[in-house]
């Protein structure tokens, strides 16, 4: 069952149109991640749900009630934006009760309900204190709390992870993830960061200038983008040109120039087709040339040109034919040099065919 459901949504403000015809659909109980660049959306999408913008067309629906003309205090939302907007003046209790007590919730039920969200983001105790004796992750977290402590029927999360550094943003990824497992919250994710988004999500919806480009798992949207603003968005891709030369019932195999043929499992194209090839960049191995390496699947001669050193990895640009080529493996002992000949391997299964 859907606990937020889109359909046919835009959003034009004026001439320009930041939403078109979205059909996005939020599993009740899941966590669904809005994933894009800055303009794409996104945001608009989430304000909309939530009923700060209204669509210029289309319907929302909430637990298959359509809200378009529901006033946002009616809607049982819980928001969570990227400073908090937590109240300075008021104690941690005071600002977590904040919705209770505008729903009418008697004083007794107030603190139990704080007490318990405050367990919730494991942060007991603090009911006290003023947000200005906390620090940011633990802002964050009150944050939370008070979105949650009303029970709401969604979730709302515009980049709240944005302005911590980048350990504390990792630590808060995973409670994050815990808590809302924890009290199954239907939850809209808003992010521009793809670790994020491939850490958290049960769905990820990548957009692009308005409209809905792929959705599906993260592993389906990263394994399998079906266009190449999907592939380079989602990770590091080498995408070339290529035509297809041959097909069997196993394999097709595409012409690259510069490369030569290359053998591609599980894709379906039509022999001539124009299409482009799609290569993760951390399923291209490299070996020094010469040195033994499997025999099967598709082999590349080149020269290491630069090397971006990452502790436990290394990315590499290696010259392939005259393509300049990104693989990222994993560092055994020391990094490869530049300047070092190489062989660069590649499953099959590996390739990914976009229609040209």
């Amino acid at each position: 069952m859907a606990g937020v459901e889109l359909k046919d949504v835009t959003k034009a403000f004026g001439p320009v149109v930041a939403v078109e015809g979205a059909n996005v659909s939020f599993e009740e109980g899941s966590f669904t991640t809005l994933l894009g660049p800055s303009g794409c959306g996104k945001t608009t999408i989430l304000r909309m749900i939530a009923g700060l913008e209204v669509p210029t067309a289309g319907d929302i629906h909430i637990a298959g009630r359509r809200i378009n003309d529901v006033p946002i205090h009616k809607r049982n939302l819980g928001l969570v934006f990227q400073n908090y907007a937590l109240f300075p003046h008021r104690t941690i209790e005071q600002n977590i009760a904040f919705g209770l007590k505008y729903r009418g919730v008697s004083r007794a039920d107030q603190r139990d309900k704080v007490k318990r969200a405050l367990d919730i983001v494991r942060l007991p105790g603090v009911e006290e204190r003023y947000p200005s004796q906390l620090s940011g992750g633990q802002q964050q977290r009150i944050a939370l709390a008070r979105a949650i402590v009303i029970e709401p029927d969604v979730l709302l999360l515009d980049e709240p992870l944005s302005a911590l550094d980048a350990n504390l943003r990792e630590e808060m990824r995973v409670e994050l993830k815990t808590i809302q497992r924890r009290i199954g919250v239907t939850t809209v994710f808003v992010t521009h960061d793809q670790s994020e988004a491939l850490a958290l999500s049960d769905k990820i919806v990548v957009m692009s200038e308005g409209h809905v480009e792929q959705m599906g798992s993260p592993q389906q949207v990263y394994r399998r983008p079906v266009s190449e603003f999907v592939a380079r968005f989602l990770g590091n891709s080498n995408i070339l040109p290529a035509r297809v030369v041959s097909k069997t019932t196993k394999a097709i195999k595409v012409s690259i120039d510069g490369l030569g043929e290359v053998t591609v499992e599980g894709e379906e194209a039509t022999v001539g087709d124009r299409v482009h090839v799609v290569m993760r960049a951390e399923n291209l191995h490299l070996q020094p040339a010469g040195k033994k390496a499997a025999k099967s699947g598709n082999r590349f001669e080149g020269t290491v040109t630069a090397v971006d050193y990452q502790g436990q990895l290394a990315r590499y640009f290696v010259d392939v034919g005259g393509h300049s080529l990104e693989a990222v493996n994993t560092i055994d002992g020391s990094p490869l040099a530049e300047g070092t000949k190489v062989t660069a391997a590649l499953r099959p299964i590996d390739i990914v065919l976009l229609a040209d």
